[in-house]
């Protein structure tokens, strides 16, 4: 069971590293312009935050701070998912593209999601 979870942790933060560096390639696609240019800044910050926040809360002081990172990487995912649709509506980045980073963003706000429901239904148990 423990091997399992620790397998878990391994796939997930590569999955985060693989979504972070999809975000960048992504972003270096962009057609040059305004509206590229803003949207592109702001999903590069929050694409990549989800897989910062991940790490930082790896190093944590505490179990409230590594609840706290976690739900940071939460917000960072969900938001992410706003500028993904943004540059998709707008057609600045295809269908096919963001149809697939806004399929793995969502996968990983449920996983976070979860996992921060899970730590506070543990703090309440105690």
């Amino acid at each position: 069971m423990e091997n399992d979870k620790e397998k878990f942790k391994v796939e997930f933060k590569r999955r985060l590293y693989v979504f972070a560096l999809s975000i960048v390639k992504c972003i270096d696609t962009l057609p040059r312009g305004t509206v590229s240019d803003v949207l592109g800044k702001q999903l590069l910050r929050s694409g990549t935050s989800v897989l910062a926040n991940y790490i930082e809360a790896q190093a944590a002081s505490s179990k409230k701070d590594f609840r706290n990172f976690f739900s940071y990487s939460l917000k960072s995912a969900n938001e992410s998912k706003v500028w993904i649709v943004l540059l998709k509506d707008s057609g600045k980045i295809g269908t096919e593209k963001a149809d697939m980073l806004l399929k793995e963003c969502i996968e990983i706000s449920n996983i976070l999601a979860k996992s921060v429901i899970t730590m506070k239904e543990n703090e309440k148990k105690k």
